[in-house]
């Protein structure tokens, strides 16, 4: 039998609240050291000395341009070769190896690269945060488009639609859009955790702040930061699902 959902509702506010109690006690109770754990309670004290003195604002921005920027990038040239590689068999096959080669590498493994090809510079981390989007963009367009029913293709060449440009907007698109899509908002987590590792090799922002944090024992400020992070990051994803379902009404 389904609960109702105010009960499903107090059982989640039960848990959160549970969680903080938990929380506040360890340190509290001499359980866990408060430089290694600080209480839920002086958190708010010190963001607000973060917020007035400036240090908070100046690293959301930094580390929201360094976002943006590489998301941006990073998604729209992964559904795009994502794209053409599933309507081309030819592109596929010259493709194939090369991202055999590729793939495996993981973001961080391109951060030296990307600090002696860019320094320690907002390029890099834009070049860090954009390879770590492009794969998942990437698979998630060359799977939809492949999966798109061939009959659809073959209505549309009847119909006089035969040219490649004609088939992605009357076809192609409209039937894996949905797909692409999830892809997108997968690559949204995927690019906040680029920037924390981009940043956190001297590139100013969320993952610099924490690092210096870190150094002089300041959990506290590093827990604001990681609070920081986590509620920009449910922000970008409920205005994306809000798009997403606006774009996508056509379909319901």
């Amino acid at each position: 039998m389904a609960r109702p959902r105010i009960l499903r509702l107090s059982l989640s506010l039960l848990g959160v609240v549970l969680f903080f109690a938990l929380w506040e006690a360890l340190p509290r109770l001499g359980l866990v050291k408060p430089m290694l754990l600080p209480a839920p309670s002086e958190i708010p004290a010190t963001f607000w000395r973060e917020l007035t003195s400036g240090a908070w604002a100046d690293a959301v921005l930094q580390s929201l341009r360094h976002y943006l920027s590489g998301l941006v990038l990073g998604s729209a040239m992964g559904v795009a070769l994502g794209v053409a590689t599933g309507m081309s068999r030819t592109l596929e096959d010259m493709t194939n190896w090369i991202v055999r080669l590729l793939r495996p590498i993981p973001g961080l493994a391109w951060v030296p690269f990307a600090i002696i090809w860019f320094g320690v510079s907002s390029t890099a981390a834009n070049f860090i945060i954009i390879v770590g989007v492009f794969w998942i963009n990437y698979f998630a367009a060359l799977g939809a488009v492949q999966a798109v029913d061939r009959d659809l293709i073959e209505l549309a060449n009847a119909f006089g639609h035969r040219s490649p440009l004609a088939k992605l907007v009357k076809v192609i698109l409209p039937a894996s859009v949905q797909p692409i899509m999830a892809g997108l908002r997968t690559g949204l987590g995927q690019a906040w955790m680029a920037v924390v590792a981009a940043e956190l090799f001297g590139v100013a922002g969320l993952g610099q702040r924490m690092m210096q944090a870190s150094s002089l024992l300041a959990t506290d400020v590093v827990v604001v930061y990681m609070i920081t992070m986590a509620v920009l990051y449910g922000v970008v994803d409920m205005a994306f699902v809000a798009l997403r379902d606006r774009l996508l009404a056509w379909k319901a």
